[in-house]
């Protein structure tokens, strides 16, 4: 595959349960590898756990201690992953599934080039 890299394209989502809107956005990642892939959720989870409802938090380390082993494994044979997380009427979900990525032009390690910040994104509302 010339000029391609395999990797994972990673994602953040966020759902009001309470409400019919559609999910929202919050985060996306290019991981290089499974592990990365992996990390970024981790480090996600870890970060909002101190914040989240007794039940949303246990959730959360249930994954980190048990369910990420799984993970790791499923991204390693090119899997797709979802981790869900419910807290208080809003639902977390963090995806990852195999990419193939092309390489931009000028790209220098995770700095993207400055025509990047030239595209908006489209209001939702």
């Amino acid at each position: 595959m010339n000029g391609y890299t395999r990797g994972f394209w990673c994602e953040c989502w966020t759902e009001d349960l309470t409400q019919t809107r559609q999910p929202t956005l919050r985060g996306s990642f290019d991981a290089n590898s499974a592990g990365q892939a992996d990390r970024w959720i981790a480090i996600a989870l870890r970060t909002i756990t101190p914040a989240l409802d007794p039940r949303a938090s246990d959730e959360a380390w249930e994954w980190l201690y048990e369910g990420r082993i799984e993970t790791r494994r499923a991204l390693l044979c090119s899997e797709p992953c979802t981790v869900t997380i419910n807290q208080d009427g809003t639902r977390i979900t963090w995806t990852a599934r195999p990419a193939l990525f092309l390489p931009l032009a000028h790209r220098r390690s995770l700095e993207l080039p400055r025509c990047a910040y030239d595209f908006k994104p489209h209001a939702t509302d």
